[in-house]
């Protein structure tokens, strides 16, 4: 079991929080043409040596498809980046170092909750490199709060929300199914049209999640996606 750093906005991380989301939809980086058959598991990717000859690598858990534009034949594989079920990711998310009356802690940009870290030395140390960040003038003597500290540059300590990957899928995006959709903690968009009152979908409101996140240019593409189902990993 392997752990790795995931990226979550603000309003993923309040659904992640209340319960609403507990799928999440990455596009691929190499994408197999439009038509493959993808398959899901454990492969095993070759190797070219020296001597130009073919030898097959260790196990890795990923995608793999009929590859047709390999001259000697064969498929292609990516490895996923996520990990395979059973594996955990901790999210990261923006926040901030803030000292208060009950000690130091760490403020979360998606709900402002504040958590106080562990009284050691090297928790201490680790705080005041948050509060740095920045510069050394990043924190405010009257306010002791520090800089926004943007989610890619989260240090793990500091993630509240780790989670366990259940299930690994690979789709095209416009694939995704209506309890997939409610899944990913998308709005449910009611149409209101007076003719069909109530007429909506959860489908509808995660094409625009989309949308607004990757651009119009991602949606209508329609790239093949990861989608990761996963459990919340109570602390």
């Amino acid at each position: 079991m392997t752990e790795r750093p995931i990226l979550f906005s603000a309003e993923m991380v309040r659904d992640i929080l209340d319960g609403r989301k507990t799928q999440t939809r990455r596009k691929m980086k190499v994408q197999p043409w439009p038509d493959a058959t993808v398959e899901v598991g454990p492969y095993h990717p070759h190797f070219i040596d020296r001597h130009g000859e073919s030898h097959p690598g260790p196990a890795t858990f990923g995608a793999i498809w009929d590859h047709q534009n390999i001259v000697n034949g064969g498929d292609a594989g990516l490895r996923c980046p996520y990990g395979a079920p059973g594996d955990l990711l901790w999210v990261r998310e923006t926040c901030w170092a803030e000292s208060t009356f009950d000690g130091d802690g760490v403020r979360y940009a998606a709900d402002h909750v504040w958590r106080i870290i562990k009284n050691t030395p090297e928790a201490s140390e680790a705080w005041c490199k948050l509060a740095r960040y920045g510069g050394d003038a990043a924190l405010d003597n009257q306010t002791n709060i520090g800089r926004r500290v943007p989610s890619i540059h989260m240090p793990r300590w500091a993630s509240r929300i780790t989670l366990r990957i259940t299930d690994v899928r690979v789709e095209r995006l416009h694939d995704i199914s209506e309890e997939d959709a409610k899944a990913e903690g998308a709005d449910f968009v009611d149409y209101k049209i007076e003719s069909c009152p109530g007429l909506g979908t959860y489908k509808e409101g995660f094409t625009r999640l989309w949308r607004d996140i990757n651009g119009f240019a991602s949606l209508i593409e329609n790239p093949w996606v990861w989608a990761l189902s996963f459990e919340r990993v109570k602390p």
